[in-house]
């Protein structure tokens, strides 16, 4: 349990060193809206709850996959396609942007 808290603890410096890059701040919040947009999208066209739909977008843009709910409609799907090519990069850049800024919170402590 301590090792959860330290791990999330390190996350969350990491976090705060890359919110001070501009450039992060835009690609974090592009993220957040491909979220909010998508959750929408699914809530409506889908039938899916809220947080059903914010699952399924999160599970699609890292990649993970949600083995128990394939877009039904045509628009679903074709907006699927568009959305995994166009979110999963800029969320793997968030990912290594934090782990970039766990580094250098790290080293910077170090020093």
């Amino acid at each position: 349990m301590i090792s959860f808290f330290l791990t999330l603890t390190r996350m969350l410096k990491g976090l705060l060193h890359a919110f001070k890059e501009k450039d992060f701040q835009v690609i974090f919040t592009l993220v957040v809206l491909l979220l909010l947009s998508g959750t929408i999208f699914y809530h409506n066209a889908e039938g899916l709850s809220i947080l059903d739909a914010l699952y399924f977008c999160v599970t699609t843009l890292t990649t993970v996959g949600h083995a128990g709910f394939i877009p039904q409609t045509n628009e679903g799907k074709i907006f699927t396609m568009i959305y995994i090519f166009a979110g999963a990069g800029l969320t793997f850049s968030v990912v290594g942007r934090i782990a970039i800024g766990i580094y250098l919170s790290q080293r910077d402590r170090s020093k």
